[in-house]
């Protein structure tokens, strides 16, 4: 969410970022001359109804003393122009409200500012890699896809899920299913052992202020699973553990704040129809380790760093092949500033794919969700940031952990640091 003040003082500054994110130039301009004459227009009637308001009052007290001097003609006068007043007034406050509503809608659907240093581009093709870590590994044989080495276990039954919930679900069973769990704990450990994030269980069903204030809705709206009239199934853990602070004003001293949490998450995936439509990259619903920072604005873009330093490491521990790509502009996320991708290598598809996206979306979703901080001395609060991240997806960790280490026989190695956490076993085989 932007501030229309700053939009008014600067309105090149929203012109040449929505330009960077990919929008026609007069196309933007029209935008932003469209905010600031709507703008306008309630504000003027903000002070128009002042004056009204203030008439009124005024009025109202010359009536008794225009009775008391026995001005008869001037107190009807006076009535008159009071009872116009109460018509005019109403009227009045429910254009100032329409237009304040208006504004907001359209301030709503507007994205993030993009960071100076983030670089330019249309799409995926122009994210700049940065870092590249570990080797591929080079298998005497071909190696195989997840699916195909999952149902070669028989632990992996997509058929079963069809039956259940239909297509972009799985059933997975056994240690299949026990390795899920296992990921899952070993990356919740690593990072509030290792890393210092605080625990959390929150609810995954949300209400829409929660889903507003990390921008969900309403641009997203298709992308989500509603549940009943009143609630979201979350997408992310981010929804509701960046939502702790909505509407507060904590103190400089509690920063920064580091939530993560071990959730499912849903996914219509409204906009992917024929894309990954085998397996388990693209499903409806997945558990995913998420990482939330609560900082100053001068903590922000340090926290960034050390919140993708915190996802490369558990990937590091598992010994997978990956790299870290910035996303340029055009691959942004609605609500991101900046956006670092870990992508991790997939021998069975000769592809690297994503598994974290780690962002900072400075004061964006403060502004939706009214999070603030007083600092220290100071009178006035200022708008929290807010940081988000993947640390990291579990089915798409599972994912790289079958492709990688695969066995020729259709067995999997379990790698060492999740073996206590598998009981001791040290290979996945056939049921």
């Amino acid at each position: 969410m932007h501030d229309i003040k700053w939009i008014r003082e600067e309105p090149n500054g929203l012109i040449n970022a929505l330009v960077r994110r990919g929008t026609d130039a007069s196309e933007a301009q029209a935008l932003v001359e469209g905010l600031i004459a709507l703008d306008e227009t309630r504000r003027s009637g903000i002070v128009r109804l002042e004056e009204l308001q203030a008439r009124r009052n005024a009025a109202s007290k010359e009536i008794g003393a225009a009775k008391k001097a026995g001005e008869n003609d001037r107190a009807e006068a006076l009535m008159a122009e009071v009872g116009a007043l109460k018509t005019d007034i109403p009227a009045l406050e429910e254009q100032v409200k329409a237009a304040e509503a208006e504004l907001h809608n359209r301030l709503a659907a507007i994205p993030n500012v993009p960071l100076d240093v983030v670089p330019e581009g249309k799409d995926e093709h122009d994210n700049v890699e940065i870092a590249l870590v570990g080797q591929k590994i080079g298998f005497p044989f071909v190696p195989k896809q997840h699916f195909e080495i999952g149902e070669g276990l028989g632990q992996m039954d997509f058929e079963a899920a069809a039956k259940l919930s239909g297509a972009r679900f799985v059933v997975l069973k056994n240690k299949l299913a026990r390795l899920e769990r296992a990921i899952g704990q070993f990356f919740i450990d690593t990072h509030t052992e290792e890393h210092g994030y605080m625990e959390v269980a929150p609810p995954v069903l949300v209400k829409d202020e929660a889903m507003f204030g990390t921008a969900q809705l309403p641009k997203f709206r298709e992308d989500q699973f509603r549940a009943g009239e009143e609630f979201w199934l979350i997408p992310t853990a981010e929804v509701p553990l960046t939502n702790l602070v909505a509407q507060s004003i904590l103190s400089e001293e509690e920063l920064p704040l580091r939530f993560t949490a071990l959730t499912p998450c849903f996914r219509a995936e409204a906009g992917s129809a024929g894309r990954d439509t085998r397996g388990m990259i693209r499903q409806h619903q997945f558990n995913k380790v998420e990482l939330v920072s609560i900082t100053t604005p001068e903590q922000s873009a340090d926290e960034h760093e050390r919140m993708l330093a915190c996802a490369q490491a558990v990937l590091k521990k598992l010994g997978l092949h990956f790299r870290v790509v910035t996303l340029c502009t055009g691959d942004m996320g609605f609500a991101s500033a900046k956006t670092y991708d870990i992508e991790v290598w997939l021998p069975g598809q000769n592809a690297f794919r994503e598994i974290s996206s780690c962002s900072t979306c400075t004061d964006f979703q403060a502004r939706r969700m009214n999070a603030r901080y007083r600092p220290a001395g100071a009178k006035a609060p200022r708008y929290l940031h807010t940081l988000n991240g993947s640390g990291v997806a579990v089915g798409r960790a599972m994912v790289a952990i079958l492709e990688n280490y695969q066995n020729e026989d259709g067995s999997v190695t379990v790698p060492d640091v999740l073996v206590p956490y598998m009981g001791g076993l040290t290979r996945i085989e056939k049921n």
